[in-house]
């Protein structure tokens, strides 16, 4: 197969390319240098700083420096290496990552479809494959549990929530701590400039990087490569100068018995100071969630043999200058780099925070557009700022809105230590929620033996759950940040989801018979008009309330009507000739039909492109291989005329019918019930976009029916 260049520029990110050659695994891993491992390099900025913040300081001796560089090594080694390259990145989603890959996983696996309108149909997808059919003893089980505790499956969707509220205020807290810790060095070489220089600074670069968010990260991408390359090594190189000039002893510290001696002489302080040493793998997440972006290869390839040893090699040089020079532990970083260098390492530092930065705020963006996708976000304008690289979209709400907190949060705290508590908790939670789903996976998908699982379980969890409760503590130090930017955030999704759910059961509830509506056809002078009627609903079968009330308030609709469902279903992508499902609604002389139009979770619909064109095209092909019970010659005249007056309805014009729908709770409903839905709901409903503009309909053609919906 032949590999053109804008295959490598798309990145191979579904399941189209099964081999790829070395030349465009090492391109691609090259690429992933400037996109994923932004925030994972920017760690060594911050990670001493913050560890040695609290009462540790006391004991600033080699054995608490060797002993801290040990867990730093240990860890970088057990869970980033062990733990994301060789076994989470494996569990891709048609080569998709992420906490939403892992759920869609085992809601397929499961039966845990947390849409409502799902179709057996859904399950023939390409993407929809779910491997061997076979069960265990223990994925049975774990099946039967969800099936018979539906409370189960509500509470695994709030863990889901909770880990992706944690992911979304790491995008808050990784620009704010990476810009102020990158500019805060500026302060060695201008020691009489004060702290409100600082910040004012570090908030002039988190303006500039929100505002060229709607560019696109693929106008200035070609340089994010070069300089996460650039960092990478000139922190390594300057790592192996320390390591030889101040103490080539920190080596030794490789040995984990350093970890136990650090821990004996420390007491819980040693414990308490954990919470810095996480830090040293923030970003592991985000290099599982951009897996769509590259291959699972190319990922493995660019941290093994390039990341890994440059971070390991640029804290052990840090440790080593530490040990001789105990004074400047709270600066640590700058001054251990040689004076010579020091200016082109402080700006490299400086665009490196930009770069890490973005990284997490496009995964953000990736993540919010995704929730919608499922249901658990408002609607939000999604804006694609490539042509050719798949998943780089732009949304300007939540862009804006992450600017506020980042801007709040920076001048708010102002100290990167408080910041770093903040993060700590954070990216923990994130990583304990994808270590129990990851044990799930094991068991339902993968059908693991309950012995491997378990010792999945024991050997990271109880490492994550170390550093956890370290991070816990110190939680009145600004570890209550993320944990209320996520309680807001959950509360938004499961609101949110709650009352799209209720609004679809009350459709399915109240659907209207077809043959009733036409039945009344004389009695209320209904008339059909030229021209096509495309009714949108979220029904996938029956008549939408909505129509009902609009025929008997206005007794005509078009000559060729189409109910159309536009739909997500829990796979990432979905091929464009399985795009539409076309079926009749009612005898054919009623010339009525019925158009499901799926889309993935990362299938984010780009402006709906000649949309009638192509739905009226589905629906000739649907007439066309139509079965019929007529004789071969009046069976092919029969569908020549009906494709003939489809395209003369299409000529008299197309009407958008969408149903303008206020959910309201009903009277007998609990006094929390009547907030979420009354206030809430209905506060977001006003003012996230509205279905026309996500659906690209053009107002000229639009018609709006208003309908109450009592939930």
């Amino acid at each position: 197969m032949n590999q053109s260049p804008t295959l490598i520029e798309q990145g191979i990110s579904q399941q189209h390319l099964k081999t790829v050659s070395c030349a465009n695994v090492l391109t691609l891993a090259y690429q992933s240098l400037g996109v994923i491992y932004g925030d994972l390099s920017t760690s060594p900025l911050y990670v001493y700083k913050t560890t040695f913040s609290g009462k540790l300081s006391l004991h600033e001796n080699d054995e608490e420096i060797f002993g801290v560089f040990s867990f730093i090594f240990w860890t970088f080694t057990l869970i980033a290496l062990f733990k994301y390259v060789f076994i989470v990145l494996s569990a891709d989603d048609n080569g998709e990552g992420g906490t939403f890959a892992l759920y869609s996983l085992l809601c397929r696996y499961a039966k845990l479809s947390i849409l409502p309108n799902h179709q057996e149909m859904d399950e023939k997808l390409s993407t929809y494959a779910m491997g061997s059919p076979g069960e265990t003893r223990q994925s049975s089980a774990v099946k039967s549990f969800f099936e018979k505790h539906p409370k189960s499956q509500k509470f695994l969707l709030i863990f889901v929530l909770l880990g992706t509220c944690m992911a979304i205020g790491d995008s808050v807290l990784t620009p704010t701590i990476s810009v102020l810790s990158a500019v805060s060095g500026v302060k060695l070489k201008i020691p009489e400039l004060h702290e409100n220089y600082v910040v004012i600074i570090s908030c002039i670069i988190l303006v500039a990087i929100f505002s060229v968010q709607r560019y696109g990260t693929h106008r200035v991408a070609f340089i994010f490569a070069p300089i996460s390359t650039a960092w990478l090594l000139s922190i390594s190189s300057i790592g192996v100068y320390n390591t030889i000039k101040w103490n080539p002893r920190i080596v030794s510290a490789l040995s984990p018995v350093y970890m136990y001696k650090f821990l004996r002489s420390t007491g819980v302080e040693g414990w308490v100071s954990l919470g810095g040493v996480v830090l040293s793998i923030t970003g592991v997440e985000t290099m599982f969630a951009d897996l769509g972006h590259f291959s699972s290869l190319s990922i493995k390839v660019a941290f093994s043999f390039f990341v890994y040893p440059c971070l390991i090699l640029a804290y052990m040089g840090e440790a080593a200058f530490l040990s001789k020079n105990h004074e400047d532990i709270q600066r640590s970083f700058y001054k251990a780099i040689p004076e010579p260098v020091f200016w082109p390492v402080f700006i490299v530092a400086t665009f490196a925070a930009v770069v890490g930065s973005q990284a997490v705020i496009s995964a953000t963006f990736s993540i919010i557009s995704q929730c919608c996708a499922l249901d658990c976000f408002p609607r939000v304008k999604i804006i694609h700022t490539s042509s050719k690289i798949h998943g780089q979209i732009y949304i300007p709400e939540v862009n804006w809105m992450l600017m506020c907190l980042c801007l709040a949060v920076t001048i708010g705290l102002r100290d990167t230590n408080m910041i770093g508590h903040a993060y700590g908790l954070a990216v923990t939670s994130v990583m304990l929620v994808t270590t129990c789903l990851m044990a799930f996976v094991m068991t339902i998908v993968w059908k693991q033996r309950i012995v491997t699982v378990l010792a999945f379980l024991l050997c990271f969890g109880s490492i994550e759950l170390l550093y956890f409760s370290s991070c816990v503590y110190k939680i009145p130090e600004g570890g209550w940040i993320p944990i209320l930017l996520s309680l807001t955030f959950m509360a938004i999704m499961y609101i949110w989801n709650y009352g799209t759910i209720k609004k679809h059961e009350f459709d399915v509830e109240n659907k209207v018979s077809m043959d009733r509506i036409i039945a009344l056809g004389p009695s209320i002078g209904m008339v059909r008009v030229p021209g096509i009627g495309l009714v949108y609903t979220n029904l996938v079968t029956g008549v939408p309330a909505v129509f009902g009330h609009f025929v008997t308030n206005l007794p005509a609709f078009h000559r060729i009507l189409v109910f159309v469902c536009v739909k997500s279903v829990q796979v990432p992508y979905i091929e464009d000739e399985e795009r539409f499902v076309i079926s009749r609604v009612g005898p054919k002389e009623y010339g009525m039909f019925r158009s499901v139009v799926r889309y993935g979770y990362r299938d984010v619909p780009r402006e709906m492109y000649d949309f009638e064109s192509r739905l009226v095209s589905a629906i000739m092909e649907f007439i066309e291989t139509e079965p019929g019970i007529e004789e071969e010659g009046s069976n092919v005249r029969r569908k020549k005329d009906e494709c003939r007056e489809i395209m003369e309805a299409k000529e008299a014009g197309v009407a958008y019918i969408l149903g303008q729908s206020y959910a309201k709770a009903k009277q007998s409903s609990s006094v929390l019930k009547k907030l979420a839905v009354n206030v809430v709901f209905a506060f977001m409903s006003t003012n996230c976009r509205g279905t026309d503009v996500v659906l690209n309909v053009p107002h000229t053609s639009l018609l709006e029916v208003g309908m109450v919906y009592y939930v």
